[in-house]
């Protein structure tokens, strides 16, 4: 029958069991031997026991990293050292005989008190309360904590969590930014260019937040000036974070605002008309003379050009070149899209003969 000190140690199934019993009837060899020689006045250092000289550290450790479990034990006499997973009771090791078949997990001792148990590029299911444990009567032991983190990362899922959000004017978007992570990432929305993200309510009112916390950014009631990029940003302690960019898009149909309503020039000089297009999706920009419905073409008379200033406005001018008398009258800067058509009329004249009082009258018209 085995002795109550090797009853301590708790014994795995199969093939493994067999191993197990091999050290174990190799330690009730030593033990019987042992109390024999007690019996003869020897092994005085027995009475003392087995002492644990230092605690089992806890270990916290980098996914992939090696780690090691130090137990020293002094006096161990015939007593022997196991490794045991606590949450599972799986027995790892006994003395420097490995149990568990894990090709991660060894066992070593220096040839005097100290045994390590050593666990290579540890994985997630490794972390957990690990004990050093003496077949002594009643058992004693120590238990040590490996705690496996793991940095940050984004899931990447096209068709769950698309990097783009499309709606018109006043719909909703919800942008999703999925992670993985231990300890659990904390994320955070920010806007590009330290821009507010505005949170609006059914009720129009809104709320201007320089980010916004969670993995689900949801804009309600959206408007133009919430275009542009949006970032999220996790982060759980372990380096590095991460980010990922999302882009959001509303449609909605042209406006267009002449900068000047009245324009004055002399004959034979040149004069810009000048207008400001808001527009999403990109447009179909253009000046028409009204008289006729003409559209203007960039040539000798006329150069025309546009500048975007952001992804939804455009700064449209048409230059006339060498005025003649038949260039006076009423253009027409006109911009159209998928959802819709808009133009501003401007009225061109003649400033030859005017008088000032008429030329402040139209710059404050124009105004």
């Amino acid at each position: 029958m085995l002795t109550k000190k090797t009853a301590g140690i708790k014994m795995c199934n199969g093939v493994i069991a067999c191993s197990i019993a091999l050290i174990l009837i190799k330690a009730i060899t030593i033990t019987k031997c042992h109390a024999v020689a007690h019996m003869h006045g020897k092994g005085e250092s027995d009475e003392i026991g087995p002492q644990f000289l230092a605690k089992l550290s806890n270990t916290t450790v980098p996914l992939g990293r090696d780690i090691s479990f130090t137990c020293v034990v002094d006096n161990l006499g015939h007593y022997r050292v196991a490794w045991i997973k606590s949450d599972s009771k799986a027995i790892l090791g006994i003395h420097t005989h490995m149990v568990s078949l894990n090709p991660r997990l060894s066992v070593t001792h220096n040839g005097h008190n100290t045994w390590k148990l050593h666990i290579s590029r540890v994985q997630i299911n490794d972390s957990g309360s690990y004990m050093c444990q003496v077949n002594t009567d009643p058992m004693k032991s120590l238990s040590g904590y490996l705690d496996v983190v793991v940095p940050p990362d984004i899931l990447s899922h096209p068709e769950h969590n698309p990097e783009e959000g499309v709606c018109q004017e006043g719909g909703s978007i919800s942008l999703l930014c999925s992670v993985t992570g231990v300890p659990r990432p904390k994320v955070l929305w920010r806007r590009e260019a330290g821009k507010e993200i505005i949170l609006r309510t059914d009720g129009r009112d809104k709320t201007g937040l320089k980010s916004v916390e969670g993995e689900r950014l949801v804009l309600t009631n959206v408007h133009r000036s919430d275009m542009g990029e949006y970032n999220c940003i996790a982060s759980n302690g372990i380096p590095p974070s991460v980010s990922k960019r999302f882009n959001v898009y509303v449609n909605f149909s042209p406006t267009v605002k002449a900068i000047s309503q009245l324009v004055g020039a002399p004959l034979e000089k040149e004069v810009t008309l000048e207008c400001i297009v808001e527009v999403f999706p990109k447009p179909l920009n253009g000046w028409y003379r009204s008289e006729g419905n003409i559209k203007l073409h960039n040539g000798n008379k006329y150069n025309i050009s546009e500048e975007m200033i952001n992804i939804y406005t455009w700064h449209l001018n048409l230059t006339i070149r060498h005025l003649t008398k038949s260039d006076f009258g009423t253009y027409s800067c006109s911009s159209v899209n998928a959802l819709g058509k808009s133009e501003s009329l401007i009225r061109l004249q003649d400033t030859c003969g005017v008088e000032p009082r008429e030329i402040l009258e139209a710059i404050k018209f124009s105004k």
